[in-house]
Order: C-alpha cells, then structure tokens, then sequence
C-alpha cells in the first residue's frame, strides 16, 4: 500500500481528551526548604493529549479525522479547541460547566521530566449522554472508530458505542484503561501495553504462556485480535489465523510517553484503508520506534513515516 492511499481514510475517535502542558527550564540549584531541585522556568508548551494526540496522529498521516469529547467551559477546554482546529480536525467538544477539563502539567529540566501534576474531574452523566446520540449520527461518515480509554469518565457508555459501531459495520479499535476488559467485549481490536495486559491476565514467564493468556482473554470478549505493545520486546497481534511478532525499531528512546497514542492511530488508518493486519502492525510499529524519539505527546508525519520504512 502506498502512504498516498491513507488521505482517503476516514476516522471517528471518542475518548477522554487532556491538555498537557510543559514546563521548561534550568535547574541549578537545590531548595533550601526541601531537597528538590528549584526549577527557573523559561518557556512553556501546550500539547493535545490523551484521545486528542490520537486525533493528532491521525491527521498527521493525512486522513480524515473526527474528535468527539468533553472538556469544562474553562481556559484549558478553550486551548484545546483551538490547538485540535490548526490541526484541521473536526473537532465536536461537548461543555461540560460541571467540571474542569483535564489538564497533565509536566516541569521539565535538564531534558527529563522532574514532576507530573494532575488536574481531573469526571464528566456528568447528561452531557455524556449528548455525546453518544452525536457518536450515533456521525457513525454513517467513518471507516473506522477509535475509542481512547484514559480512565477518565469520558466513555461511560462504550459498550454501547461499540455495539452501534459494529452493527454499523464499522472496525473499531480500543485503546484500553483499568482490570476489566469485559466492557470492551465485541470491539475489532484492543491494544493494551504489557502493564495494562498483566493487570488483566496475570503475569506470564515466556511467551507460550502470553499467546495462551492473550488467546483465552480475545475468545472470552469476542475480538477479531488483540495487539499487546511490548516496549523494547516490540509488539505482538493474536487474531484467529496466529500470533504475528514485530520487533522493536532499533532507534534511541528519548519519551514513551503517548506512543501507544500513534500505534493505534496508525493502525486505525492502515485498517480503514483496507490494509490487512501484517501491514497494519508492521507499519503502527515502524511509526512507534519514531515517535519515542521525541519528547512528550508528539506525532509522526506521512512524510516522517515513509522516511522510516525506506
């Protein structure tokens, strides 16, 4: 498949949208009130993150990509309106007056992240319920569905969102958060990291045991496969036919964090254009070992991506 082609996909992501925001600065001393470093902030940064870097991902690869969340009527709500629009996403956020939007405050320096604050209240239930019959009628104007789970309140209702979607003849592809899975039964795929999968099965001592474990826990919620990402062992995809092992792209590893933010993207792009799951995984890989080279929520570009498969 040409890297052209993916313009032509059309995506519907759901989930839990955050603003994280970066702190940068020179660290040359030592408190004299507690042993921690005093950070002199120099600049700062503002980042979509959580489901909205999943929406950034998506459009950086050139498809069509639709954001639907909720966010508080506050400053923050405000910035990531404005960041998602330049990123010529069609974004639909739903205020919530109730609450504050989700905010990761990150104080970075000397190139490491010092210190992570968290801002965070769950959305009510009457906006949520505003949110799906909108997910409802946008479901006739995609090829692929992602539902970005990050915990925190903005997907009461996905097992319903997943059963609309699928009985739309939609793939839909989970991002998941939490010890049960079972809400995420019928979906196309799911897409837990290592941590996230051990929480739900257990630990396993090779990797005979992870297939079994991996195979018994995809049977059980009725998914075509289940993609486990698996930091420096790189990825591995259960489905029906077997398992398919990707190894980890060889490149430094600068930030993890939001990898798992372009893995699904790519995969939902490749998938809605018709890709099969050989190529779809292959290339969700390649696009990982690029993003984790750059600091913090970040995306990689069609062009940075067929850069990295020359």
């Amino acid at each position: 498949m040409h890297l052209a082609d993916l313009s032509a996909a059309r995506l519907l992501i759901v989930g839990d949208v955050m603003l994280d925001r970066y702190w940068f600065g020179e660290v040359a001393r030592i408190s004299p009130e507690a042993p921690v470093p005093v950070v002199k902030v120099g600049r700062s940064e503002e980042r979509p993150g959580g489901a909205a870097n999943v929406a950034r991902n998506v459009a950086a690869l050139g498809a069509r990509v639709a954001l639907l969340s909720v966010v508080g009527e506050d400053e923050a709500g405000r910035s990531l309106q404005r960041l998602l629009t330049a990123s010529g996403i069609d974004v639909s956020l739903h205020l919530d007056p109730a609450i504050s939007t989700t905010v990761k405050l990150r104080v970075i320096g000397r190139q490491q992240q010092l210190l992570r604050i968290d801002f965070e209240t769950a959305p009510s239930h009457e906006v949520l319920r505003a949110k799906l019959f909108e997910f409802e009628s946008r479901l006739l104007d995609c090829d692929a569905v992602i539902l970005s789970d990050y915990g925190k309140g903005g997907l009461t209702h996905i097992g319903e969102m997943i059963r609309l979607a699928r009985a739309a003849g939609k793939k839909v592809l989970v991002d998941p958060k939490g010890d049960d899975f079972s809400k995420y039964a019928g979906a196309t795929i799911v897409t837990p990291n290592r941590a996230e999968l051990r929480e739900v099965v257990g630990r396993w001592k090779d990797d005979e045991e992870l297939a079994s474990k991996a195979e018994v826990l995809r049977c059980g919620l009725a998914l075509e496969a289940l993609l486990v990402t698996r930091s420096e062992e790189g990825m591995s995809l259960f489905h029906a036919a077997g398992a398919l092992h990707e190894k980890a792209v060889a490149r430094e590893v600068f930030d993890v964090s939001g990898a798992g933010d372009t893995v699904i993207a790519t995969l939902a792009v490749m998938l809605a254009c018709g890709a099969s799951w050989q190529d779809a995984v292959h290339v969700a890989n390649i696009a990982a070992g690029v993003v984790v080279g750059k600091l913090g929520t970040a995306v990689v570009s069609r062009e940075e991506l067929a850069a990295a498969m020359k």
